[in-house]
């Protein structure tokens, strides 16, 4: 599968990629009424791993990937899963963020790796993506000042969540570095398998496993986060990253903060301050400049 080249084909997966990936926040917090936030989200990986690799094994396009493949899969999963999201769930689980600020904080996502892109991978920064981003930051700046003076989100959670976004950078350029020779379900289940099993053992030692509230409520809200969220959400961010350069894709979360402020206000009755609502507007413009190309020729 390629990505789409009629700009409405595109348009739509990008679209269901947003609408995935920011529900996710506020899908976890509800997730998380229900038990402990590791096992939890250890379970979903585990359950999503499986489902893609079994996915790989049906339409026989499962290849084993050897050692060697198993440890680079390990630390993606350690970087963009345990390092990201597991740091992330349990600062919603202690009440000290809400989802929206989640959403806000992680969509500063394509400035890092449009930086680090640069180097790395000898991607174009220019004038035009350079003014996008600086936009996108400063949009950023101006919801999280809303949300950490006016709606008093934690500043020590707001500091945890950096290095979940640092974890999730490191974790996509790893990934964009790696030239894979296996298939991309096998990728993604693979990596979901090993770092749900090293969050379901940390939190055997760590979590009181007992106050799991059993129950058709978690059993609707862990299906959607296994198979909307994770399948979904996550199997559309690693094949825009593999499909295109790594600051393109990257810059799709720019459209995170109004849609997980969204999430929150709708689902979790989470204030919107109007230092949110005035954020978004640089933040939208600096996604059009990011990502429009005009008539440039594409990079891939």
């Amino acid at each position: 599968m390629s990505i789409p080249t009629n700009k409405y084909a595109y348009f739509a997966l990008v679209l269901a990629f947003v609408l995935l990936w920011s529900s996710s926040f506020a899908a976890a917090k509800i997730t998380i009424q229900y038990g402990p936030p590791l096992i939890l989200l250890g379970s979903r990986f585990i359950i999503a791993g499986l489902m893609m690799i079994g996915y790989a094994v049906v339409t026989k396009t499962y290849r084993p990937v050897g050692a060697e493949g198993w440890a680079k899969l390990t630390i993606l999963g350690l970087l963009n899963q345990v390092g990201y999201q597991g740091i992330a769930w349990m600062g919603m689980a202690s009440g000290a963020v809400s989802s929206g600020l989640v959403a806000v904080i992680i969509s500063m996502n394509p400035i890092l790796i449009a930086l680090f892109a640069v180097p790395m991978f000898g991607e174009h920064m220019s004038l035009r993506r350079g003014a996008g981003l600086a936009l996108g930051i400063v949009g950023v700046v101006i919801v999280l000042n809303s949300r950490i003076t006016v709606t008093g989100e934690d500043v020590f959670g707001t500091s945890m969540l950096s290095i979940a976004l640092l974890s999730m950078v490191l974790g996509s350029l790893y990934f964009k570095k790696w030239k894979m020779d296996i298939p991309l379900s096998v990728a993604i289940g693979g990596h979901l398998l090993t770092s749900g099993v090293i969050l379901v053992i940390y939190s055997a030692f760590t979590e009181d496993l007992s106050t799991i509230i059993w129950g058709l409520p978690l059993a609707l809200s862990m299906a959607y986060i296994i198979i909307g969220a994770t399948i979904g959400g996550v199997g559309l961010w690693f094949f825009l990253l593999s499909h295109g350069n790594a600051s393109d894709a990257s810059a799709l979360h720019f459209l995170m903060p109004p849609f997980g402020l969204m999430y929150g206000w709708v689902l979790l009755s989470e204030p919107v301050a109007i230092g949110d609502l005035l954020g978004i507007i640089p933040i939208g413009l600096g996604i059009w400049l990011a990502t429009h190309k005009g008539k440039a020729k594409s990079t891939t």
